[in-house]
């Protein structure tokens, strides 16, 4: 679940939304109604970091090959 704070009651009611937090939620805190910060879970973060690094590895090998040979047929051409 996420929820949309301004800036002024982030502030005032900071420890409640920790609360929310630690329990999951995440706050999306705004500026006259642009949103400038969230605050996550902390194991959320790293989740999404990791899927995020998977992605790009992924998208960057993709296309990759060397005199016509693929990354997984130069590794199997190495273990003969």
């Amino acid at each position: 679940m996420s929820t949309k704070v301004g800036a002024y009651e982030a502030k005032t009611r900071f420890s409640e939304l920790l609360d929310h937090v630690a329990r999951g939620e995440t706050i999306t805190v705004t500026r006259h109604g642009v949103e400038v910060a969230q605050l996550i879970p902390v194991g959320q973060l790293r989740q999404d970091e990791a899927r995020r690094a998977v992605e790009e590895i992924k998208r960057m090998r993709a296309g990759i090959r060397l005199d016509g040979l693929s990354l997984a047929e130069l590794r199997d051409e190495g273990r003969r």
